[in-house]
């Protein structure tokens, strides 16, 4: 589904990604981890549009996405959950949702409403809320909830559970898995190696920019090196 080749990305002088590949087929969660700093926030605004590559290339479902607009790949269904959450201030919750299916065609959207509002039922009863108001892990429900409303083939989600209360990193974990058994890809980057791994089909781990290990979920779990660096063991 997503194909990333040789992805090499720059701010001025400094190479924050240098010469990565990598791919998500279809179906799978794919998880991508490491340090902070090491370059996984970088790939995600690259794959959404909002950086430019300085080389290499970005494909998805076999057309290349690397020079189009965040507006376009949008549209032909990735759909990017930002570090931090980045809800609308100032908006109801139901108005947040609204503008997440702000390029949807079809205007009819209250299937998607209901289906957000059954798997965020927190949502629901606080619809008419300014979304400013709500938690740290309602507001990650809200930014999750709007990227769905697109109905995208791929959610891209940078560090879910950054910030939150151990309940709420476990019920995030558990929705990514549901949003996957009903189609929809996922890419992770997360700094909570275990948690991401253990729900991940394959993973992939970052160090100051580049790919230096990659298995499957089970793999890396296993692996000496992530156990030491990432998994306090």
């Amino acid at each position: 589904m997503l194909k990333i080749e040789n992805l090499t990305v720059k701010y001025g002088l400094i190479e924050a990604i240098h010469d990565v590949s990598f791919s998500v087929n279809q179906g799978e969660i794919v998880s991508l981890i490491g340090a902070n700093g090491a370059g996984k926030t970088s790939i995600l605004r690259t794959i959404s549009g909002l950086v430019r590559p300085s080389q290499g290339s970005i494909t998805f479902e076999g057309a290349a996405i690397e020079k189009e607009a965040p507006q376009k790949i949008v549209a032909k269904g990735l759909s990017h959950v930002p570090e931090g959450r980045h809800i609308f201030a100032g908006l109801t919750v139901q108005e947040n949702l609204e503008m997440g299916a702000f390029l949807r065609k079809d205007k009819n959207l209250q299937d998607e409403y209901e289906a957000v509002y059954t798997r965020f039922p927190i949502l629901k009863e606080r619809r008419k809320q300014d979304a400013a108001t709500l938690s740290g892990g309602e507001q990650q429900m809200l930014a999750m909830g709007r990227a769905l409303m697109s109905k995208p083939k791929l959610l891209l989600l940078d560090e879910p559970s950054m910030g939150l209360a151990p309940i709420f990193i476990r019920e995030i974990f558990l929705i990514i898995e549901e949003i996957k058994k009903q189609g929809t890809t996922v890419l992770l980057i997360e700094q909570n190696a275990n948690m991401a791994l253990s729900i991940a089909d394959r993973g992939y781990v970052l160090e100051t920019g580049k790919i230096v290990l990659e298995g499957t979920g089970k793999e890396l779990l296993a692996s000496d090196s992530v156990k030491k660096a990432y998994l306090g063991g």
